[in-house]
């Protein structure tokens, strides 16, 4: 027992270490995930504080992860990693018996998980938690207690460290599809070989007074239209598919209404793109910005801001680094997805990224834009 509980131990908090730094990572993406979860239970109220709960978790899977593995205070952890696990087994079982949430963000963008998929592998650490849990008497420390606070005390540290990093800048590692050396147009396309949603189509037709249903390939022998009377038709998917493009929804429309995407990501010229989302803060990145501009204009470089507050809005009282930008209407969520801080500049070629950075890193994109050809 003594072996099997180590292994337990060892597996559990690897994973939850593992998965969590990989979620710190881009704690923006599980906020979203949160927003996705919250929009379909209708707690639209929660909304603004996913954020917070998205650090909050991703810091608890972190250092729950190294206190178990040196075994520190297992009366108390145990419990919460039961609470916790059971609280993730049961959003991967909605996410995977509802069909409403096709992943479940357990490991982030960079390793998407289909939601039968999160839900095996939350059902086997409920399992092995279960069995730290229920023995969780016997784990002996592996530092005296002392030490244990020292290394717990650093992990809290650095969960919250690597978050608050990534959230000023952007995420360490890109899983995005708008990484550098993406083309967005390609992205926007389904991939070759992709498999559409499996759909089985069901009328119900009106006979005698009652309703009954059939599917498009079993018709009774008897259907006539002056017998069966038409009710309604619905489209069951049976078997979900992944003919679905890695970006959606985005679209750049002019101020007239004019949606210019294809024209000006097939142009074979530098341009510079500020995804811009209607909550920023301004600051000392817009002098920056400003003299980034500047160099651009004497490059031939383009700026276009990509933004979904509305032109007339943009339009009043703009800071003088916005002047130099043509702007562009886009939708919410693809600047949510192309912009994991607010905002975040792109430099782009005939629709491939070229890099981009944060509001807090223009200082590296005056230097890129400076030596341009």
């Amino acid at each position: 027992m003594k072996i099997v509980l180590q292994i337990a131990r060892t597996i559990v908090g690897v994973l939850f270490i593992f998965s969590g730094l990989v979620k710190a990572n881009d704690p923006l993406g599980l906020s979203f995930k949160m927003q996705e979860f919250f929009e379909i239970w209708g707690w639209h109220f929660l909304d603004n504080y996913t954020l917070a709960f998205s650090v909050a978790m991703i810091a608890f899977e972190i250092i729950a992860g190294v206190a178990v593995l040196v075994g520190w205070q297992m009366r108390l952890f145990s419990w919460l990693l039961l609470l916790l696990i059971i609280f993730f087994t049961f959003l991967t079982g909605y996410a995977l018996f509802s069909g409403k949430v096709r992943e479940c963000g357990c490991f982030g963008d960079c390793i998407p998980l289909t939601a039968d998929q999160s839900f095996l592998k939350d059902l086997i650490l409920l399992v092995l938690i279960l069995l730290i849990f229920f023995n969780r008497n016997r784990i002996v420390p592996v530092f005296k207690p002392l030490y244990s606070i020292v290394v717990l005390f650093f992990t809290t540290i650095f969960s919250f460290a690597i978050q608050w990093h990534v959230l000023e800048h952007l995420p360490l590692v890109d899983c995005l599809p708008y990484k550098k050396g993406n083309n967005i147009p390609e992205k926007m396309t389904i991939p070759a070989g992709a498999i559409p949603d499996s759909t089985v189509i069901t009328f119900v037709y009106q006979k005698d007074g009652k309703e009954v249903s059939f599917t498009a390939d079993q018709f009774p022998e008897d259907f006539d239209d002056s017998v069966y009377h038409f009710v309604k038709r619905s489209n069951k998917i049976v078997r979900k598919g992944n003919a679905i493009p890695k970006i959606k929804d985005f679209s750049l429309t002019t101020f007239y209404g004019n949606d210019t995407t294809q024209a000006l990501l097939n142009e074979d010229k530098y341009q510079l793109y500020l995804f811009l989302k209607n909550d920023y803060a301004a600051g000392q990145w817009l002098d920056v910005l400003n003299v980034v501009m500047k160099a651009a204009a004497k490059k031939d470089v383009q700026g276009f801001i990509v933004t979904s507050i509305p032109f007339e809005t943009l339009r009043t009282n703009p800071p003088n680094a916005f002047l130099a930008f043509t702007p562009l209407a886009c939708d919410a969520v693809a600047i949510k997805t192309a912009a994991r801080a607010n905002p975040t500049l792109y430099l782009v070629k005939k629709g491939t990224v070229i890099d981009k950075w944060s509001y807090a890193d223009l200082e590296r994109a005056l230097g890129t834009v400076q030596s341009l050809p």
